[in-house]
């Protein structure tokens, strides 16, 4: 193994954050500019985000995607690490995580000794309860503007058409303020908001979301029969929208990140040297943050280096951030939230928790780091 597996985000042009501003400029925002190089003269663009749909794995099931693999082949990067509370943050907000904050799954904040999850929107684990939208108000989190509050201000309709639990959640407010939402029960629901919201005004920006591909990826694994039959289901989806599209219109078709299967599990809960110097662990199996004791990062790093191999790729805070992991630029409350190590897997193992984080360790499959399976995202665009 060594460093050609892993990939650098292509903040810049050719990422998830240039995705809506590209959007934005062809509907005529003045204020954006088309860095993707969409061409689109059209007056309402539909984003259709499927959670957990790989690049690369789209193209390795053309059967079961006829539609989708129809349309020009392209490709972006998410930002890093390649998971869904990042990636969906990248998507709306038009930011790298350096800049919008959001740059983990499990993550620190100041003044807390429980870490973030920034999926759920509330802190990890065990304590006093709170209400998590007044402790840590989404606004305050991520306080940069959002591509939908850029759009209302250029005077394009913009409106989230996602499941009724998002209306309203931390992440949404943190990454798709200013826009309106349609909750959506079902997916034959979902085709029909995102084509009503799309004919809504004269000029609209629909962004619309789907999970099951994700989540059957998880359970089963993205190399299952299931995940093939459920992809077959994103595929009409897709066709589906398609074949509505009123005139004038373009539907664009990407996701959040791929996924693996995880075959290598390391597990920090139960081996003897990880947790020394570590005073708590961030992220996720393939993507961890490790947060150590005050001038234990080094010998941390050895350690870690020492049990895990050249399956990983451990670096310190500082490394990542040179390396462009987050992006160009790098906020002071976002390199605060990155791990003093950022430890990416390069092959198909992760380091799991099954005391702390059962479920997720007994998942089939997972995603966060830098491989082309997880970080390379569709870009599959249908013109009306």
């Amino acid at each position: 193994m060594n460093d050609d597996l892993l990939l650098t985000p292509r903040y810049g042009d050719g990422s998830l954050a240039e995705l809506l501003p590209s959007a934005l400029a062809c509907l005529g925002a003045p204020d954006d500019t088309d860095r993707l190089g969409l061409a689109l003269d059209v007056d309402h663009v539909c984003v259709l985000l499927v959670d957990g749909l790989g690049a690369t794995a789209l193209a390795a099931h053309p059967d079961a995607a006829p539609f989708l693999s129809s349309l020009p082949a392209g490709s972006m990067t998410s930002g890093f690490p390649s998971t869904t509370a990042t990636s969906l943050t990248t998507l709306g907000t038009g930011l790298p995580p350096g800049e919008h904050g959001i740059i983990g799954y499990l993550t620190r904040l100041p003044e807390q000794e429980r870490l973030f999850n920034t999926l759920r929107w509330q802190l990890n684990g065990e304590g006093p309860k709170v209400d998590p939208l007044t402790a840590f108000p989404p606004e305050r989190i991520q306080p940069r503007p959002t591509v939908f509050e850029r759009a209302k201000a250029a005077g394009i309709t913009a409106v989230q058409v996602a499941p009724g639990y998002q209306d309203g959640s931390g992440l949404t407010r943190a990454g798709w303020r200013g826009g309106g939402f349609r909750p959506t029960f079902s997916v034959g629901d979902l085709v029909d908001g995102a084509l009503q919201a799309l004919t809504s005004a004269p000029k609209t920006l629909i962004y619309t979301y789907h999970s099951e591909l994700d989540t059957t990826g998880h359970v089963r694994g993205p190399a299952s029969r299931a995940w093939r039959f459920e992809l077959a289901n994103v595929d009409r989806i897709a066709a589906e929208l398609a074949a509505r599209l009123p005139a004038r219109s373009a539907l664009i078709v990407t996701a959040d990140h791929g996924m693996v299967e995880l075959v290598d599990r390391i597990d920090f809960d139960t081996h003897p040297h990880l947790s020394e110097g570590v005073i708590t662990l961030g992220g996720e199996p393939r993507a961890r943050h490790v947060y150590t004791v005050d001038g234990a990062t080094a010998e941390v790093a050895d350690t870690w280096r020492g049990v895990l191999g050249n399956d990983f790729l451990v670096r310190t805070r500082v490394e990542a951030i040179a390396a462009g992991w987050f992006g160009p630029q790098v906020s002071d409350e976002s390199a605060y939230r990155i791990g003093d190590l950022v430890v990416v897997a390069r092959g198909d193992g992760g380091v799991v928790r099954t005391g702390a984080e059962p479920l997720q360790s007994m998942m089939v499959g997972h995603h966060g780091s830098l491989t082309a399976a997880e970080l390379l995202v569709p870009l599959r665009i249908h013109r009306g």
